[in-house]
């Protein structure tokens, strides 16, 4: 059961033990007589040997990029350091002259490190193990190894034990089970370890198989949940996350457990794996070595989370190159989404085979309601070449694709239809059958009426589609999908690969036709509205939406061109098709206006209203950019959004049909605020009168309730206290951001007074809603990003910031210089790379020049711009704040000091100048530049 680590060559020998070993015979002449100097002395010559060791495993890491091999030298060199202090120990400090029986030891590796293999920051995982009860010779012996290798600045888990005790524990305790199953002999009583590997074997595993494979996959179960349900997160969890190398290990304790292998290449011999299917898992745990090993050197730590500041180091580290369309990182990152596919890929055929032995029970695994226990095998009356085992689907047998191939998009039509989940065996077969998907399977008929039927149905689409991805067909039968599976976009604002949120966008789709989710109320109101064959343009608007992201052409465009391509085959009409292909040139347009335009000026809602030509296309757009932004991950869409978009639908809606209104701008202000009355019961109809007639209608539309609530208690309280300046603080659990509202009185520089003193304090912006009162007050609400996890935490950093933004309304905080100081990028933002660009546009508003600054996001950075167009003798009527991950998208509406629009163009070239000036980046000093950096 307990095995051996595979033997490094000794050309890549990283520790000179023979040398070491002589260097502290030295030490031990040296201080001879003061154990604690000798000990300390001991530490810091390993320490040292240590950090040697590391340097060169990492240059040969660099020069072979073989990560297996890397972390095998690693625990080889720990191996060596624990012989020696295990030597020296008993050679210097505690010699046992007479041995007696009890005075016998095994030095065992367990746990990870029992594997063989060792990442830089590793845990080290030790059992001292003895015939009977611990002596003072064994404890002296285990505390010198131990504090010698604290010293060195290692972690260490370690148990001393009997090999009693050991069975005892391992039989109570499932994770000592798997640290003993582990276990590898590294010196001292080897009779003690061969007993310990026969009693665990005989006393511990035998007959235990179906317990520890269930106890392990619920562990797993739990690991994901905790780490992110999805395999495809975009900053991923290499060592924990879904087919991360956890999930590797889990496959190969499960198969040490039940078949009773020494060596992997044994998971052939028994028929787990055929020799393709090993390679695979030997090249996913090779791959996730080497990213592994390379962010442990990289960060000097135990980082397990490949975040972004050091995937682009790692790609350059491993080789990748930039491609047309695809970065370095993106490339990377694609390969590395592929091989989690390929370990979820292994655990299903390792859990189809334990089935088979009956080492797994057999649950009812319906995706839906399956209440009832699950029938036995049966046929399906529509085919005979399926059949139900256990509430899944399976093949009848395995010429079941050849004989039809419209059978591999079949078996996903039958499952949805019945709900039924999907045998392993069966993902199996459809995987090694996709070379069948050809250009006449892709035309034909009756298999385009099936997916499209899949696609669209309302019973768990997203899941269907998923497992159809992960199978490979779906990016076979649609091949432009294909070139998007697996693949991130290196930003800060998508959670998941782009095939994860297309998919993601089915079921957002979904739960806004079944009017599941309360946030998105107007949506799902139009889903009822609109016309029924949209129904099904609108779910292939959004399966196609950004499938042509990765190319060099403007992903909108070139997806509007494979839906032309695509729709026809599906068996939608010429017009039917232009919609689609309409809705996708323009899916980001919405989202756009909502977020960074004025949609009080009548400009705005014009030239969006031109662009949408009608109500029909209105809602078909309304509905896309809700599910759109609710699929982009958690947090993305909230009660702000949905206002936004809620308020530009209402306004273009009477332009679109000449004049006349379901709802007038009147009407929606009236039952704004009749909504508003309702909720402050505890308020006089005079007070709440006058605080009405405080705001101004775009108030009323903008605003969502719980924040015009918030609003109102909290200009009462400041009202109440006699203040004119005043601050508060929320924390909206679902944004994942801290909300700071500002009252004070209104004046030019406010908001670039506000944005600096933010910057002051560490703050940085991610959105702001700026208001202004009828009494000549300011009320803004800023979004700034949250750091820490606890209200508590975050509560003591809002009052700074809080005191920061009052300080420098009253005049005591001398912003420029202050903020010169710390406006560097932070972290992960350093990572991007965000091309600055100015648009100057007069066409968006009658009385403002609208001013547009796209750039990398930094702390200050709207202090800057504002405090920068304001030198420039610009006024700013308003101004629409958003980020999107790193990217900052700040739009200013402005006019010069007469009032006057900006239409010289040698002044618009000289605001331009200065804004690019601005949020260029400054020139790295000494910094080496990494491959491929140019954006693709």
């Amino acid at each position: 059961m307990l095995t051996l680590t595979d033997q490094v060559s000794p050309e890549a020998e990283i520790f000179d033990a023979v040398a070491v070993a002589a260097e502290l015979e030295h030490l031990a002449a040296v201080h001879a007589g003061s154990e604690r100097e000798l000990r300390l002395a001991v530490s810091r010559q390993l320490r040292a040997a240590l950090g040697r060791g590391r340097a060169t495993a990492e240059r040969l890491l660099i020069a072979d990029r073989h990560g297996r091999r890397c972390a095998q030298r690693l625990a080889v060199m720990q191996d060596e350091i624990i012989r020696l202090l295990f030597e020296f120990a008993i050679k210097h400090l505690y010699p046992a002259q007479n041995p007696s029986e009890a005075e016998r030891m095994a030095v065992v590796a367990t746990g990870g490190y029992g594997r063989g293999v060792l990442a830089a920051g590793s845990d080290i995982d030790l059992l001292f193990l003895l015939p009977y009860k611990q002596t003072a010779w064994g404890e002296s012996v285990a505390e010198t190894i131990l504090y010698c290798l604290w010293d060195m600045g290692l972690k260490v888990g370690h148990a001393t034990r009997s090999v009693n005790e050991c069975i005892r524990q391992a039989k109570a305790d499932m994770t000592i089970r798997t640290s003993l199953l582990e276990a590898r002999f590294l010196l001292g009583d080897r009779k003690l370890f061969d007993e310990l590997v026969a009693r665990f074997d005989k006393e511990v595993v035998q007959g235990t198989a179906a317990e520890f494979v269930a106890a392990k996959l619920a562990e797993r179960e739990e690991r994901h949940r905790r780490a992110g349900q999805s395999r495809y997160l975009v900053e991923p969890n290499v060592k924990d996350g879904k087919g991360g190398q956890r999930d590797l290990h889990t496959l190969y304790w499960i198969a040490k457990y039940v078949y009773r292998v020494r060596e992997r290449e044994e998971l052939i011999a028994h028929g787990v794996y055929d020799p393709r299917e090993y390679r695979r898992f030997r090249r996913c745990g090779d791959f996730l070595w080497a990213v592994r090993c390379h962010m442990h050197f990289l960060t000097g730590r135990a980082e397990e989370r490949l975040s972004f500041d050091i995937q682009r180091e790692i790609a350059v580290r491993l080789g990748y190159t930039e491609h047309p369309g695809l970065r370095e990182v993106e490339r990377f990152m694609k390969h590395y989404f592929l091989i989690a596919k390929d370990v979820g890929d292994l655990t299903a055929i390792l859990c189809a085979k334990l089935e088979d032995s009956h080492a797994k029970a057999m649950p009812v695994l319906s995706r839906m309601l399956a209440k009832l226990r699950p029938r036995a095998r049966h046929t399906l009356s529509e085919s005979e070449d399926f059949v139900v085992d256990y509430n899944r689907i399976n093949v009848a047998d395995e010429n079941v694709f050849k004989r039809d191939p419209v059978n591999l998009i079949r078996i996903f039509h039958l499952a949805q239809k019945y709900n039924l989940a999907f045998h392993p065996d069966a993902m199996h077969l459809a995987t090694r059958s996709l070379k069948l998907i050809d250009q006449d399977l892709r035309e034909n008929e009756e298999a385009n009426r099936l997916f499209l039927e899949i696609l669209t149905s309302k019973n768990d689409a997203e899941t269907v589609l998923r497992r159809m991805n992960e199978a490979g067909v779906l990016g076979q039968f649609v091949p432009a999908f294909g070139r998007i599976v697996a693949m991130m976009q290196f930003n800060m604002y998508h959670h998941y690969t782009v095939d994860e949120h297309l998919v993601r966008c089915i079921g957002a789709l979904s739960d806004i036709e079944a009017a599941r989710t309360e946030d998105t109320k107007l949506a799902n109101e139009l889903m009822r509205s609109i016309q029924p064959r949209h129904r099904e343009l609108l779910y292939v608007t959004l399966f196609l939406h950004d499938i042509a992201k990765g190319r060099i052409e403007d992903h909108s465009i070139a997806g509007a061109r494979v839906a032309r391509n695509l729709c026809p085959r599906l068996g939608f009409s010429p017009a039917e098709t232009e919609t689609v292909a309409w809705l996708i040139e323009v899916h980001l347009l919405m989202s756009t206006v909502a977020q960074s335009r004025d949609l009080s000026d009548r400009k705005t809602i014009e030239n969006f209203s031109a662009a949408v030509q009608s109500v029909e296309r209105l809602k078909l757009l309304t509905i896309l950019t809700a599910a759109d932004i609710k699929a982009v991950g958690p947090g993305v869409w909230n009660g702000w959004k949905a206002q936004l978009i809620r308020t530009l639908y209402y306004e273009t809606e009477p332009v679109l049909t000449g004049g006349f209104s379901e709802v007038n701008r009147a009407q929606r202000v009236a039952v704004a605020q009749a909504e508003f009355r309702a909720e402050l019961t505890d308020w006089t109809a005079a007070e709440v009168d006058a605080y009405l007639a405080l705001h101004y209608p775009a108030y009323w539309l903008k605003v969502d309730l719980p924040h015009k609530l918030a609003h109102a208690q909290f200009l009462r309280s400041a009202a109440q206290a006699g203040k004119s300046l005043a601050t508060t603080v929320s924390f909206p659990a679902a944004r994942g951001v801290t909300e700071l509202t500002v009252l004070a009185p209104d004046h030019p520089w406010l908001l670039s007074i506000i944005a600096g003193a933010c910057a002051v304090a560490g703050a940085n912006i991610v959105d702001a809603q700026i208001f202004t009162t009828t009494d000549g007050h300011a009320l803004d609400t800023i979004s700034v990003s949250r750091e820490f996890e606890l209200d508590e935490d975050e509560a003591r950093r809002a009052a700074r910031i809080t005191d920061s933004i009052e300080k420098a309304l009253r005049g005591d905080l001398k912003l420029p210089e202050v903020v010169a100081q710390r406006a560097t990028a932070k972290g992960r933002l350093k990572a991007f790379a965000v091309p600055p660009e100015v648009t100057i546009n007069n066409g968006w508003s009658n009385r403002y020049t609208m001013v547009e600054v796209t750039g990398l996001d930094r702390p200050g950075l709207l202090f800057e711009v504002t405090a920068t167009l304001s030198k420039l003798n610009l006024n700013i009527a308003s101004a629409h704040v958003a980020t999107f991950g790193e990217r900052v998208v700040d739009v200013f509406y402005v006019t010069d000091l007469f009032g006057a629009k900006i239409t010289a163009a040698t002044r618009q070239a000289t605001i331009k100048r200065a804004l690019i000036a601005l949020l260029s980046p400054a020139p790295a000093v000494a910094e080496r530049p990494a491959k491929g950096a140019a954006a693709g």
